[in-house]
């Protein structure tokens, strides 16, 4: 959260491929230190923290410069395609990445086993190395002042109105919808009353929705109206997680339960990929750091306040409760912002 401004601003200043391989490597090199002092000392609990904000940062200055390469690279005609190859491969990751990392737990130890992030950073920077990526021109917008660059960034909101109330849509229902991703055990274990087994199966579940609907965005599926299609994919999150809420605590109801993950998955990638292909294609390159840095700051921030807010609701009225009320929110919201945005479209085409 704290770097989010400073990434964004220096993905659009300085080498974005030196950017991206350099976090990479960093949070490689956090991790080998982190083993090899895992390997000799007995580390208390505070040390992972530590290391999980070293990561934070890594990933926090690593994401806007990634994301604002794509478009130097790819036509925009493609950006949908591009980005549903992307969060198809994320997917995939989110999907095998738990499997292979309790399959190594259970044959080696910790130490050992991050050394595999060690050698998933060398083999990342490798691959990115080689990529060849046209030179960002250079502008006198370069030389300005630090908070001068962060209001410049946030001015691409201000006069782009569509992107301005689909960003404002997602950070008011993110603030609802991130903290549910650490709900989904609580819903199996105490709604359910069903085992572990069961919760693993539910994360399965929402990365197959999220892997099918890359796979549409990435072969089949033509966008055309972008921001009209990222409210549609908001206002479905909305609703799964209304109807997650309502379902009743039987064994049946489990099997709803994750059925409707399977569609929360796959309607945040409808949400996420044409939001970004439009952002790729409409902002100027050397401000898309900023603006992508938004976006992170927007998850960063809504995870942690989000839960502050939730848990001792959830803890209090039932996990599924707020599973509802998420989902009430999170329609509402969605569908107060989009119908503003579309009296404000309805009000510019009418004038002379």
């Amino acid at each position: 959260t704290l770097f989010s401004p400073l990434a964004g601003i220096a993905a659009d200043r300085y080498n974005r491929k030196f950017i991206s391989v350099f976090s990479d490597m960093a949070m490689g090199m956090a991790a080998l230190i982190y083993a090899v002092l895992l390997f000799f000392f007995d580390l208390p609990v505070w040390t992972v923290l530590v290391m999980l904000c070293v990561r934070g940062i890594g990933s926090t200055f690593q994401q806007p410069a990634i994301q604002s390469i794509i478009p130097q690279l790819v036509p925009k005609d493609q950006l949908v395609k591009t980005n549903g190859w992307m969060q198809l491969l994320n997917s995939g990751s989110f999907l095998l990445g738990p499997v292979i990392g309790a399959s190594l737990y259970a044959i080696f130890p910790m130490s050992v086993v991050l050394m595999s992030d060690v050698a998933g950073a060398i083999l990342a920077s490798i691959a990115l190395a080689v990529v060849k990526i046209p030179k960002l021109e250079k502008t006198e917008q370069e030389e300005q002042h630090f908070t001068a660059e962060i209001k410049e960034g946030l001015q691409i909101f201000k006069e782009d109105k569509k992107l301005l109330h689909i960003v404002t849509a997602e950070a008011l229902c993110m603030f609802f919808y991130a903290p549910l991703s650490s709900f989904y055990p609580l819903m199996t274990s105490d709604y359910f009353q069903l085992s572990a087994m069961y919760g693993s199966a539910v994360e399965l579940s929402f990365a197959i929705g999220m892997m099918v609907s890359s796979l549409l965005f990435s072969s089949v599926l033509k966008i055309n109206r972008k921001i009209r299609v990222s409210f549609i994919g908001l206002l479905g999150m909305g609703i799964m997680s209304l109807i997650c809420g309502i379902i009743p605590p039987v064994p049946v109801g489990w099997f709803f339960f994750a059925g409707s993950c399977i569609f929360l998955g796959a309607f945040g990638n409808v949400h996420t990929i044409p939001l970004t292909a439009y952002m790729q294609e409409t902002i100027s390159p050397d401000k898309m750091g900023r603006a992508f840095s938004v976006l992170t700051l927007i998850s960063s921030v809504t995870m942690p306040v989000g839960l502050l807010f939730s848990s001792p609701i959830a803890e209090r009225v039932g996990v599924n409760v707020w599973f509802f009320i998420s989902g009430l929110c999170m329609i509402v919201l969605t569908a107060g912002v989009s119908l503003r945005y579309a009296a404000e479209c309805r009000n510019r085409t009418r004038l002379p």
